[in-house]
């Protein structure tokens, strides 16, 4: 029998074990391609048709995040949810919500990866809203009313939410029940959002206020402090 250098051995093993590793890595990103095709959901798909609209042209990106109560939930024509965007109307799955939307998205609209749109009573989101990734929007929170009772334990409060048309929600922003950000508005990063804004404005911080608004005559203009409504 023909002894075969080790050396020769092992370069030969390492040749095949690359080899396999490339037609493995193909064979993932090729399912992982036609899993993100066909796995995404649109008007026509069985789980676009459990909405209570689902515009043309409008899709969540494979994979989704959590969905459920989709019968109270509308998504506008043209509208793009990325991956991992959790969207829910209610506590679980399966509550009846009554008459309504809950969560009411506009047409044209951008939800970033990682997202959460979380409604209980009533979220609108106008036309040509971009939300940027990890944004977190919900009409509900817990109240401490009672000292002495866990904070989880108490009652939460719903409060509609409103984001005006053609606004922009950037990275982690959280908006919070009660908000209403008027049309045009710029949301910054990381801001936490509480209160009424009116249009043609830039909120910024935690908590976040008015940083710049736009005057018809001068254009835009830096506010050195601006109460929140």
């Amino acid at each position: 029998m023909r002894d075969f250098p080790l050396g020769a051995v092992l370069h030969r093993r390492i040749r095949l074990s690359g080899r396999i590793r490339r037609v493995a890595c193909t064979a993932v990103n090729r399912a992982w391609t036609a899993a993100q095709e066909y796995g995404r959901i649109s008007k026509d798909s069985p789980a676009g048709l459990r909405f209570a609209h689902f515009g043309d042209h409008a899709c969540i990106a494979f994979p989704s995040g959590a969905i459920f109560g989709e019968p109270w939930i509308a998504i506008g024509d043209g509208t793009l949810i990325g991956a991992q965007v959790s969207l829910s109307a209610g506590f679980v799955p399966g509550q009846d919500l009554g008459t309504g939307l809950v969560v009411d998205i506009g047409k044209r609209c951008a939800i970033g990866r990682g997202s959460h749109i979380v409604g209980h009573s009533s979220i609108r989101i106008g036309d040509d809203v971009f939300i940027a990734p990890y944004a977190y929007i919900t009409d509900q929170n817990h109240t401490y009313a009672d000292p002495d009772k866990p904070i989880g334990g108490q009652w939460p409060q719903n409060v509609p939410v409103s984001i005006g048309d053609g606004s922009w929600i950037g990275t982690g922003a959280v908006i919070l029940p009660g908000v209403i950000v008027g049309a045009n508005c710029v949301v910054a990063g990381g801001a936490v959002v509480r209160g009424q804004f009116p249009d043609h404005c830039v909120i910024a911080g935690v908590p976040a206020r008015i940083v710049r608004r736009y005057d018809p005559d001068l254009g835009w203009q830096s506010v050195s402090a601006a109460p929140v409504a």
